[in-house]
């Protein structure tokens, strides 16, 4: 039996979205910058696309700017804000940011900017009080994550992006993986910007877009002819896009019912995996991505035991699923995620990650709880472990 559990990490692309992607392929391959009948043919579908991602967060067609991914529309975030200004600044993010984020604003630093790290509590999340009192006069941007990918965290948005608001300060938020699996209406939000991924919504990888409020001025980070409204130059992966565009639509579409059927799969694994020794959740248990579950090995050293030794012995079980974030996963050290709130570098060192997706049945869930038990009961005998 393979079980695949690491929709976080990527999602299968839906036949829907193969579907329209190969059809553009053959029928609308032209230049979508081009005013002939094939430029022409590409932009409908394009513009399609674009109304399609809209409507999935509820943001007007003409604020979706198109990128190569997710870690793209972030960049393009930050550094579009950044060089607006010829001196540096300040930036507040918090100390949960994906590395997108996170390594862009230790680039900032580089040049000179200040950055705050907003400290978060031991579930992950940010204190709005906090983000208070980090405001400073040459406060430009505000980037704090949606829901965190590795222990599944969703922070008060809503809060926090009003803050920035009455401040006057810029607001950013990674919704790449809220969207799709939380509802995102930005015509009630105070967000400015908000970056998204196809491939995190059952679309094809290569497409990401960046949600840009009208009025917001951004510097590009690429020169060139301009498309993508000025904002990100480069002929668009018409394709791809388009088979982003058919998986947000559908999304949009399924979330009422999507939504809840996975938390209850969600909570159903947490109540199994309750009583296992050995397992701590991480995360806030109630506010939480609705498909994520993940938990932390008390007794990791980093050596004999950790994270990946989970995934190793769950991958010869035929399920799939991560230490912690998948963009730390090949790198042995301690999860900042979970250092950041607090725990020691051992446990820090013993995340794992299971994420849920629309392919999940109870049956799966059902047999990967009765899987990762037995891993866990033996899980101190060395003979056991000497696979790793």
């Amino acid at each position: 039996m393979q079980i695949y559990l690491d929709y976080s990490a990527t999602t299968p692309t839906r036949p829907e979205a193969i579907n329209m992607i190969q059809a553009v392929l053959t029928q609308g391959w032209g230049n979508p910058s081009s005013i002939h009948e094939w430029g022409q043919t590409a932009a409908t579908i394009l513009e399609q696309a674009r109304m399609q991602v809209a409507s999935l967060i509820n943001a007007p067609a003409e604020s979706i700017v198109f990128t190569s991914g997710g870690t793209e529309a972030n960049n393009l975030a930050i550094m579009g804000v950044a060089r607006l200004y010829n001196k540096p600044q300040h930036i507040i993010i918090s100390s949960v940011e994906h590395p997108a984020v996170s390594e862009t604003a230790k680039l900032l630093e580089t040049w000179g900017w200040q950055v705050t790290r907003l400290s978060v509590d031991g579930k992950g999340r940010v204190n709005p009080l906090d983000l208070k009192a980090a405001l400073q006069d040459n406060t430009v941007l505000i980037s704090i994550i949606y829901g965190q990918s590795e222990v599944g965290t969703v922070q008060p948005i809503e809060e926090l992006s009003k803050i920035a608001r009455t401040a006057g300060v810029l607001f950013h938020t990674d919704a790449v993986q809220a969207a799709g699996r939380l509802p995102i209406y930005l015509n009630k939000l105070s967000v400015d910007l908000l970056s998204l991924s196809s491939h995190k919504i059952y679309g094809p990888q290569g497409a990401g877009a960046l949600y840009i409020r009208p009025g917001v001025e951004l510097v590009p980070l690429l020169s060139g002819g301009g498309q993508e409204m000025r904002s990100r130059s480069g002929t668009q992966a018409v394709p791809i896009i388009a088979g982003f565009g058919v998986a947000a639509e559908l999304a949009a579409q399924e979330l009422a019912l999507e939504t809840p059927r996975l938390i209850e799969l969600r909570d159903r694994l947490f109540s199994q995996l309750a009583e296992v020794d050995g397992l701590m959740p991480t995360g806030d248990l109630i506010q939480r991505l609705p498909h994520h579950i993940s938990f932390c090995l008390e007794n990791a050293d980093g050596q004999k035991l950790s994270g990946k030794t989970i995934v190793r012995q769950m991958n010869l079980a035929g399920i799939g699923i991560s230490a912690g974030s998948a963009c730390h996963s090949g790198k042995l050290i301690p999860s900042p995620i979970l250092s950041a709130m607090g725990y020691s570098k051992g446990a820090a060192m013993g995340g794992i990650r299971i994420t849920l997706g629309r392919y999940t049945t109870q049956a799966d869930v059902d047999w990967v709880a009765m899987v990762l038990k037995q891993i866990m009961s033996r899980i101190e005998n060395p003979i056991a472990l000497a696979v790793n």
